[in-house]
């Protein structure tokens, strides 16, 4: 009965681990639904990071690589390229939620950070939420795995 007690919390307790293989299926190239944007997600430490790695932009008045962060409320940061900007940042796993959490997304478009959740439903969409405090006060963006 003691090495069945054992065999049941050291399961028990391993199963509750985050595994990395868990966490990081949310790493790679994802594809914004109304395809104009597309994201790196990738690890950083513990934590997750996303850049910008194309998007789509009606003005034609310059290519991609020229856009700049123009809307950025630090007049020292407007002048940083869209391209390669990380938009989200300190992504945390969280195995009982499967989710990432705690994170902070950069809306270029508006100049405003916001914070930030995201997940994978059960169709393999990636579910990103920004929100202000509270996340029922927010906007979730839905994006498909590119590679």
């Amino acid at each position: 009965m003691y090495k069945l007690l054992l065999v049941f919390l050291f399961t028990g307790f391993f199963a509750t681990v985050d595994k990395p293989a868990d966490a990081d299926k949310v790493c790679g190239k994802w594809m914004s639904e109304e395809r104009n944007l597309e994201v790196e997600i990738y690890r950083s430490g513990k934590s997750f990071q996303a850049k910008i790695v194309w998007f789509k932009n009606n003005d034609n008045s310059r290519t991609m690589e020229e856009w700049t962060d123009k809307h950025n409320p630090d007049p020292a940061l407007r002048d940083r390229k869209l391209i390669g900007m990380s938009i989200l940042r300190n992504m945390v796993y969280d195995a009982h939620s499967n989710s990432w959490e705690d994170g902070r997304i950069y809306d270029a478009e508006h100049g405003h950070e916001w914070d930030a959740s995201a997940y994978i439903d059960k169709n393999g969409y990636l579910k990103v939420k920004g929100y202000w405090h509270l996340k029922f006060i927010g906007k979730t963006m839905t994006f498909t795995r590119v590679d």
